[in-house]
């Protein structure tokens, strides 16, 4: 791990500083190589004023020392999500006040801690270590999220220089977990064993950790800059809703390769990316990747945190400019045109048995919407060593992948994932439902989601089960707790946007609905965004109620082979509600 606690960069970098900036006519977006680097917000202010990856320091001979309450605001509000750490949500406060609460009037003396995996194989060590952390400092907590990292709850601030220390002992890390900088990387769950991979990512995630995670020059961003890299054909890292993702490709004069998008994005103003039409070698694609991030430092939009994502220069600048200035300016030379990747051939959450190429198997296995908890993960790895597994890794998808099971011991590993509450063989919404953080301990949200995701997965394996055994596919269910879309309900069959509803003139959690959303990668024909049915709203007590009763529609209303999104988005609104 890189700890840094040089001084942050203050605008462009020499290769750039010279450049002459033309005069504006319009109201400055704070984008550094046409603005100047003068902050025009707070939030600007602070990342220049000290360096946000130097906190560890003093958070290891200053705030571990003295506690909670020595804590400066622009630290803690700030510079700690450059390490993976936001305050927690305090207990009690309903999802209503969420909106009109100050910060410190909703955050607890506790933090969310968040440690990245970046697709790394978890060895027995590996999952012993983030066990351990979860059952000596975060009450047994741990969720799998659908970014690949462990999320832990109820840290402390004393605790981070041993949780750190233990991390560092298994190549585990949580610089620039969160915050204005390059966030944890997707890669693909079964790199370099598939005996279906076009090309093992494994490689090329390495090699740009080793060169740029924790380099001060991209540690001040706009915003968050997300990635994703896959050699799988099931395309498994949701590559339509990162800033930049690479999909693996077989160019038919260069051989294997990644086809490379940029500028996708959910939130509240969702985005898929888009292909730029290039063909980059795995030799390029740690050169390609910093390109892509310093357009985005050097570019971006800064003086409206809501525009400061990469999608929206994208859509202002249109994919034929971003590529002439990313071979222009970032890289000098001009990449060859690439093909697109193919359809998906499976769904890429990777659950069930699958043989490996070195004849092992590799075993997908679910949780309950992501809950693990250090029992878990201890289990998980006695059992991995026991059955001579070699390691796991996380999924886009809030799963685990357990790789390397001897073929004459599936069955052992099998039977022993069920007392984890892991299982390779889930219903068919245990598997496809996912949740967020929710207001359980999340500052942002309006309504629960975990339990509430939890219990609607038991009410409907009860109810739908003579339906679901005649369904093909899996049916996604998202549920989100506020409208920023961490649990990417705009592109699920059936998305939860979670809010206060008023029903019979009564206030109450509830949720909206999106419906119809689908990515290429989660083995859809054809990806896109989900629709809102006009004055839909769900109470939180009644989803399982709704969830029923819309499939239910579908598996009569179908016609042969057609998803649930393309019957979503042809059915009349009174089928939907």
């Amino acid at each position: 791990m890189t700890t840094q606690t040089t001084a942050p960069a203050q605008g462009p970098t020499s290769e750039n500083a010279a450049r002459v900036r033309p005069p504006r006519a319009t109201r400055p977006n704070g984008q550094w190589k046409v603005d100047g680097t003068t902050p025009l917000n707070h939030n600007e202010e602070f990342k220049q004023e000290a360096a946000p990856l130097g906190v560890r320091e003093r958070i290891e001979s200053v705030y571990a020392l003295e506690g909670f309450d020595s804590i400066a605001g622009d630290d803690l509000h700030g510079r700690f999500r450059w390490w993976g750490l936001y305050t927690q949500r305090k207990p009690g406060i309903d999802g209503g006040r969420t909106a009109t609460l100050e910060p410190h009037d909703l955050e607890d003396k506790y933090f969310m801690l968040r440690v990245r995996s970046d697709g790394q194989a978890l060895d027995p060590a590996a999952l012993r270590v983030l066990g351990g952390i979860s059952a000596d400092f975060a009450r047994g907590s741990a969720d799998i999220t659908d970014r690949q990292n462990i999320q832990y709850h109820w840290i402390e601030i004393e605790s981070m220089p041993e949780i750190w220390r233990r991390l560092d002992t298994v190549g585990l890390e949580t610089t620039t977990a969160c915050g204005d900088s390059p966030r944890g990387f997707l890669g693909s769950p079964v790199a370099g064993v598939a005996a279906d991979e076009i090309i093992d990512p494994t490689p090329v995630i390495l090699e740009i950790k080793r060169r740029y995670i924790g380099d001060p020059e991209l540690a001040n961003l706009p915003r968050k800059f997300k990635t994703a890299i896959t050699g799988h054909p099931s395309l498994d890292v949701v590559h339509e809703i990162n800033d930049i993702s690479l999909v693996g490709v077989v160019h038919p004069e260069l051989g294997p390769g990644y086809d490379l998008w940029v500028g996708g994005a959910l939130s509240t103003t969702p985005r898929l990316g888009e292909r730029l039409g290039v063909f980059v070698t795995e030799d390029q694609a740690p050169d390609v990747w910093h390109g892509v991030i310093r357009i985005f430092r050097d570019y971006g939009y800064r003086r409206l945190r809501n525009k400061a994502r990469l999608k929206f220069l994208l859509a202002d600048w249109g994919t034929e400019k971003f590529r002439e200035v990313l071979e222009t300016e970032y890289l000098g030379y001009a990449l060859p045109d690439g093909p697109p990747p193919a359809p998906a051939t499976r769904p890429g959450d990777h659950v069930g048995v699958h043989e490996q190429k070195d004849g092992r198997f590799y075993v997908g296995a679910a949780p309950v919407v992501g809950r693990v908890g250090g029992n878990t993960l201890t289990g998980l790895a006695d059992l991995i060593e026991r059955v001579g597994a070699e390691s796991a890794r996380l999924t886009a998808h809030q799963k685990v992948v357990i790789l390397g099971v001897p073929g004459d011991r599936v069955d052992e590993l099998l039977d022993g994932l069920e007392p984890l509450g892991l299982t390779a063989r889930p219903s068919l919404f245990r598997r496809s439902t996912i949740a967020c953080t929710g207001i359980e301990f999340c500052k942002l949200a309006i309504v629960d989601t975990k339990d509430t995701a939890a219990r609607v997965i038991t009410e409907l394996e009860d109810r739908l089960g003579d339906v679901t055994a005649r369904l093909d596919r899996p049916i996604e269910l998202n549920v989100n707790g506020c409208p920023n879309s961490c649990a990417r309900i705009q592109t699920a069959d059936i998305g939860l946007k979670g809010q206060i509803i008023t029903v019979d003139g009564e206030q109450m959690p509830g949720f909206q609905v999106h419906l119809g959303g689908g990515l290429v990668g989660e083995g859809r024909d054809a990806g896109g965004l989900g629709r809102t049915v006009r004055g839909l709203k769900v109470p939180a007590a009644e989803v399982g109620d709704y969830v029923e009763r819309v499939v239910r529609r579908y598996e009569s209303e179908h016609a042969t082979d057609e998803t649930f999104a393309q019957w979503a988005h042809r059915a009349d609104e009174v089928a939907l509600r």
